[in-house]
């Protein structure tokens, strides 16, 4: 008696199908780097709700200044892009406020409150 409801698959109908090409191709390698670094998440913090997105040195091709520390971040140097979740004047102008910070200063900053 089986153990299962399911037909068994005799052997000359799994030749048929791989030669159709059902499981002919294999999966292309998934580049792990590549798929982190596109997807922005959320951080709360006392200072407010912002959308933190890896940015990896292969993509890094620009030179900005870090508003943690006030210095350049090279081309070619792993960082973060910072915007804030919850913009008074909604998604677009907090994206277009968007900063590129040092991941050591935007893990390190102080809330500061005025």
């Amino acid at each position: 008696m089986p153990r299962s409801n399911r037909p068994r698959r005799n052997a000359a109908s799994t030749r048929s199908n791989k030669a159709a090409g059902k499981w002919a191709d294999e999966a292309p390698e998934l580049d792990l780097e590549r798929a982190r670094a596109g997807i922005a998440r959320r951080e709360s913090a006392p200072d407010g709700d912002w959308m933190v997105r890896t940015m990896t040195a292969r993509k890094a091709e620009k030179q900005y200044i870090c508003p943690g520390c006030s210095t350049a971040i090279l081309p070619g140097i792993a960082h973060l892009v910072v915007w804030s979740d919850n913009h008074l004047f909604g998604e677009a102008a907090g994206l277009a406020e968007r900063r590129h910070w040092h991941t050591n200063c935007w893990t390190t900053r102080t809330y500061r409150y005025r």
